[in-house]
């Protein structure tokens, strides 16, 4: 379950990136900064969550148990 959520979640960091690049190019600066700002911040968590710690364990595994 876990890991469905999280490739929801790349692919939705994915989906803003290039949604941020059309903004961009249609001359909305600000919109297409403030998705970028939550692909990057999307993109943080998900690495929070998969990224092993100092003992090796990865976070989602443990929060599922």
């Amino acid at each position: 379950m876990s890991d469905t959520i999280l490739s929801i979640l790349v692919l939705a960091a994915i989906a803003m990136v290039l949604g941020a690049i059309a903004w961009w190019r249609r001359g909305m600066r600000k919109q297409a900064a403030l998705m970028l700002v939550l692909a990057l911040v999307i993109a943080g968590n998900v690495a929070i969550w998969v990224l092993p710690d100092e003992s090796g364990k990865v976070p989602v595994n443990a929060a599922i148990r």
